[in-house]
């Protein structure tokens, strides 16, 4: 498993409890799907790669955002995340409850498997 990054830990310790909670199970989403990812902070927000860009999250005033940087794989699942404010790369909710989160695994592992093809 990749090593945690205390940057990203201070990220979110920062964070009220509910809003920690639900960051939290979007990393150890990231790790279950690509368990050798690397962890950063990019954009002042924590940021994965697998090979290339994979995806971040970031807390937002009203809102939690995923971004999935390959947008193709976004417009393929949009239909299976109605209900969510849904962009070319992102994915805002309020709580991970929202989250069909059996989607973003799917999606994250696409996402990785695309990245690793790339650099190939």
């Amino acid at each position: 498993m990749a090593e945690r990054h205390p940057l990203v830990e201070a990220y979110l310790d920062d964070l009220a409890e509910e809003r920690r909670e639900a960051l939290d199970r979007l990393r150890s989403l990231v790790f279950e799907v690509a368990p050798d990812a690397e962890e950063s902070i990019k954009y002042g927000m924590p940021y994965y790669t697998a090979g290339g860009a994979l995806c971040a999250f970031a807390s937002q005033k009203r809102y939690i955002s995923l971004y999935i940087f390959d947008t193709e794989i976004v417009r393929r699942y949009r239909e299976a995340l109605q209900g969510l404010d849904v962009g070319k790369s992102c994915i805002r909710f309020r709580r991970t409850e929202q989250l069909p989160l059996e989607v973003i695994a799917s999606m994250l592992t696409e996402a990785c498997q695309g990245s690793r093809t790339a650099e190939a």
